[in-house]
């Protein structure tokens, strides 16, 4: 036996354990980039399907940005998308409900773009049992609400989390839906589901996910916003509609909150009850953003903890071009869609201005009323402009073009109001629509303020913020009546009479029709205008139409084979001098020196 080259083999063998120990005891690192989308609403494709032309944003050139980052071999992507994909443009609406025997073109572009998660959103919900089951079914991927519960056995309907695994790192993502949908939404669309209190959920999940899981890292994907105030709610407020950053900061645990559902921009740090820092993110809308966090972890086996580094940035998907292989495997679809947008559906012997819709009765919603009391056979029709600035012209009117005059799935109610009720509601209405004038160089749209009681301007566009949402500006069709701007808010409505001259009666129960957003107690109008109890609601109910209002106001128009634009002339705001040279300071203040979409 050679004992020397015995010792050197134990020698060497001794060198490889030593080397294998302390490589053992180096620090690893894992980079982690998640990406967000949220609040697509349709926009797949870089094509305006509603006004026939390129689009410079959509998820076509946000997989652009993905599939270059997917391409580093230095780190790993988690892509996430934050709901409200499934209305809001044709193209969705087309998949949802012409094509319903089809894979819905959500699951399609999902699965095609190798999506890790998703969180469902109220507009998602919108659609129907029939839409988003089966787009759950056809989904590669989970989609997550941890809060929208069974009514049965009080199980989560959707699924409430889920693990990914990247190079050793654990990964959870806990996904909630806003709990506001039963304000929003008929019951028959969500019907078998509860959706509790966003920050009870998470401290329930979290501590189930901790510990039956274990992870590394801890991610929230809400579809909700970050501002707890927005409609005069508080931090305590229980089912708050935009409880993201209060989740952040109360349910210690998350490393990430993606929020969405406000449509605001997000990228901000809160700090959390156990001291700890959370990064908390959302885009606007449409895929004209999206938020990226890069987290570097880095591993010591001395202390068995992952250190984690996080930077963030809110990228634009103008900025990218729209991935090759995605357009041409989704060609043909955008071209079915192409087709049916185009088809004719009636002819205007005149043009239809959104615009004029703020300032006074006009022919834009005189169409929405008409249509509304025509189809429901009410005495008046309550209602507010789904579109902000968009301009028909005269001539052809095409199916692209319904898409512009009514944005919403709605449905159509017909409610019982008394006519004190009515007025109350219209008061309310009035009350966060306009400013109350001291004089003439006042302002007559009730403009957003700051602290400080300055307007706030929307950087970079020129315009400045509403208030309260434009799409809660409800005018009434079928009666008579003035607004006056002098006199402070809830004492402004003078209603004259009916449209047909007959005396308007504040103890006379009228038939009402309105949008299903807004008798189901959306935007408050019933609730705190009309004093109507939410429980009561359905009980005020008499009737409710199978589809959306813009089918229907399609077929009606379709109908008529050429439509002349009429304003009713039913209400206006008095003095109207006042309103008149307000309009010429505001309308710009509102919609910029542009014209139009």
């Amino acid at each position: 036996m050679n004992w020397k080259h015995l010792a050197r083999g134990r020698y060497l063998l001794l060198i490889l354990s030593l080397t294998l120990l302390l490589s053992s005891c180096q620090k690893k690192t894992v980079n982690l980039e998640f990406i967000e989308t949220s609040d697509v609403h349709g926009s797949l494709f870089p094509w305006n399907f509603m006004t026939d032309t390129t689009a410079n944003h959509s998820l076509a050139s946000v997989y652009s940005y993905v599939k270059a980052e997917r391409a580093k071999p230095d780190q790993d992507v988690i892509l996430l998308d934050n709901g409200d994909i499934l209305q809001g443009e044709p193209d969705v609406y087309f998949s949802n409900f012409l094509q319903p025997d089809s894979t819905n073109i959500v699951a399609r572009v999902y699965n095609f773009m190798k999506y890790d998660a998703a969180t469902v959103g109220n507009h998602d919900i919108e659609a129907g049992h029939h839409v988003y089951d089966k787009v759950r079914s056809e989904m590669h991927m989970p989609w997550l609400a941890a809060n929208a519960v069974r009514t049965d056995d009080g199980k989560p309907y959707f699924k409430p989390y889920t693990i990914i695994e990247k190079e050793g790192v654990k990964i959870a993502v806990l996904g909630m839906i806003t709990p506001h949908i039963p304000y929003w939404l008929p019951e028959k669309i969500w019907k078998g589901m509860e959706f509790e209190d966003m920050i009870e959920t998470a401290r329930k999940w979290v501590k189930i996910i901790q510990e039956k899981e274990h992870p590394d890292v801890l991610i929230g994907l809400f579809h909700s916003g970050v501002d707890y105030t927005y409609g005069g709610t508080s931090a305590k407020t229980y089912k708050n509609e935009n409880a993201s950053a209060l989740v952040a900061e109360q349910v210690p645990g998350f490393d990430i909150v993606f929020a969405g559902h406000d449509h605001r921009e997000w990228n901000k740090w809160v700090t959390n009850t156990a001291g700890k820092k959370v990064l908390v993110m959302g885009p606007q809308a449409h895929a004209r953003e999206f938020p990226v966090a890069k987290m570097k972890l880095t591993y010591d086996s001395s202390d068995k903890t992952w250190k984690k580094e996080i930077t963030s940035e809110v990228k634009h998907s103008k900025n990218y071009q729209p991935d090759p292989e995605y357009m041409a495997h989704f060609k043909p679809f955008v071209n079915e869609v192409k087709k049916w947008v185009n088809q004719p559906v009636a002819k205007l012997t005149a043009e239809i201005d959104t615009r004029d819709a703020f300032f006074g009765s006009s022919s834009f919603m005189g169409l929405i009323h008409k249509v509304q009391l025509a189809q429901s056979g009410a005495d008046i029709s309550l209602s507010a402009p789904t579109i902000f600035d968009t301009q028909l012209k005269k001539g052809e009117l095409y199916v692209r073009d319904m898409f512009r005059l009514y944005k919403y799935e709605n449905l159509l109610y017909t409610m019982k109001l008394s006519g004190k009720e009515i007025k109350g509601y219209l008061e309310y209405s009035y009350a966060g629509w306009f400013n109350t004038m001291k004089s003439p160089d006042d302002h007559l749209i009730n403009f957003r303020k700051d602290k400080e009681g300055h307007l706030m301007e929307n950087k970079g566009r020129g315009t400045y913020s509403l208030a309260k949402p434009y799409f809660n500006f409800d005018s009434a069709g079928g009666i008579k009546y003035t607004v006056d701007v002098r006199k402070p808010a809830g004492h402004r409505v003078h209603i004259i009479s009916m449209s047909d001259g007959t005396p308007f009666r504040e103890n006379h129960i009228y038939k009402v029709a309105i949008n299903s957003y807004r008798g189901n107690g959306g935007g408050g109008h019933l609730e705190e205008g009309a004093g109507i109890p939410h429980d009561e609601l359905n009980a005020r109910r008499i009737s409710t139409t199978e589809k959306d209002l813009r089918f229907y106001m399609m077929k009606w128009l379709e109908k008529q084979g050429t439509y002349t634009p009429v304003n009713p002339e039913n209400w206006k705001v008095i003095p109207q001098a006042w309103e008149k040279k307000a309009r010429a300071t505001d309308e710009p203040m509102m919609f910029g020196k542009g014209n139009g979409e």
